[in-house]
């Protein structure tokens, strides 16, 4: 049987890929990476890994999963080969999927065979719906003008709410659209001209908008909301927990309750967190497992809701029975230290809050979270240098 021999990058490749990708992260650059084979070079011809395919859908660009097999259905669209500090080749990339081998996605970018060699990789970058490829294995993007441009083109977005929201809190306090705990997010969206959506996408051209009071007695913040993985778990729907762990109240069959790491609530219910199966539990203190959440699960929820976001905080008061919120400050964070996800749950630092409800006790069942939450003070241990603005 052959085999396929395995490319190893030298170390000055390993050193300026890692370098390369750093500063992409500190920049809160999204990309998607190809490592060069020799094979693939020999035939101009790629896989379009599972990580490349996921980032060329959710920047939509392309979706091979509604591609047909085939030539007839090749896509080729044009693109810019980076080949130095400050030069853009244009040039064109092939998307497709081959009628043989259960047609595996496949990507090949022309021109690539005069600036790569085999254990080089490659990061692809869309930036306005244009495709940008640079080899991070030889270029410095610190230094890159093509790349300050793109850079450039990010952080405008995050300038431009950022004024929005300064302008916005110098008209003074804004009243309430509506009641309840999400009155302030929707009512600072609303005024920002956000339209009101289910959409888990986020709220401001790819910016999440997260608003709280200020004066709110628990001051927890939501991260996201989360099921568990039902096929790992014991209990299979909110409604079997809610069956054996609620309580009456007010005609209906309730649950609501936080949950932490390293206590166990008022219902007997916390947190173990198995390291080595890379799975968090959600346990009682005399039935042992409830439910489960694979870790995989809980950091991809978390790249995809916070990849960038605007924690906004705001005072609140009360007249004439209306609520009115006043902006007082900004924490803008990038780039989630996903790996740390369930080292601060075993600390306690994030938790859990279920709000399960069984109308009537046996009728139809709800469930508005799994919410999983961390205290503002604490947003630095899970994103890296978040920055802060008081607003006047």
């Amino acid at each position: 049987m052959n085999q396929r021999t395995p490319i190893l990058l030298t170390s000055e490749q390993n050193q300026i890929s890692l370098k390369n990708r750093q500063y992409l992260a500190q920049k809160g650059i999204d990309y998607g990476l190809l490592s060069i084979t020799q094979t693939g070079l020999d035939k101009s011809i790629m896989d379009a890994v599972g990580s490349l395919r996921v980032y060329l859908k959710e920047q939509q660009y392309h979706d091979y999963d509604s591609q047909l097999q085939g030539t007839p259905y090749k896509v080729l669209n044009p693109c810019f080969l980076i080949v130095s500090d400050d030069e853009a080749q244009k040039q064109k990339v092939s998307l497709y999927r081959p009628e043989t081998k259960k047609g595996d996605p496949r990507i090949w970018i022309y021109g690539l065979k005069n600036c790569a060699q085999p254990g080089d990789e490659i990061a692809l970058i869309i930036d306005k719906g244009e495709l940008y490829v640079f080899n991070i294995s030889k270029l410095d993007l610190s230094v890159n003008q093509v790349l300050a441009q793109i850079v450039n083109d990010y952080e405008a977005v995050a300038n431009e709410l950022l004024d929005l929201l300064q302008a916005l809190s110098k008209k003074g306090p804004l009243q309430a659209i509506m009641k309840g705990d999400t009155a302030i997010g929707m009512t600072i969206e609303h005024a920002l001209g956000i339209p009101a959506n289910s959409s888990p996408s986020p709220d401001y051209k790819g910016i999440e908008l997260k608003s709280s009071r200020l004066n709110k007695a628990s001051n927890r913040t939501n991260l996201f909301a989360q099921v568990p993985d039902w096929s790992i778990s014991t209990l299979k729907s909110s409604q079997q927990i809610v069956d054996k762990y609620g309580y009456e109240r007010d005609g209906d069959l309730k649950l609501y309750c936080t949950l932490t790491a390293n206590k166990y609530n008022s219902q007997g219910l916390g947190f173990e967190i198995d390291f080595n199966n890379d799975v968090l539990n959600e346990i009682h203190i005399q039935n042992g497992s409830v439910v489960s959440w694979l870790g995989q699960t809980l950091r991809s929820k978390l790249l995809e809701k916070h990849r960038e976001t605007f924690w906004i905080k705001a005072d609140t008061h009360i007249s004439n029975d209306d609520e009115y919120f006043t902006l007082r400050s900004i924490t803008h964070t990038k780039n989630p230290l996903a790996s740390q996800f369930l080292l601060l749950m075993e600390q306690g630092i994030i938790t859990m809050d279920h709000l399960i409800k069984r109308k009537d006790m046996t009728g139809k069942t709800t469930e508005k979270g799994p919410l999983f939450k961390i205290r503002p003070q604490h947003l630095s241990l899970l994103f890296p240098e978040p920055q802060n603005y008081a607003l006047k």
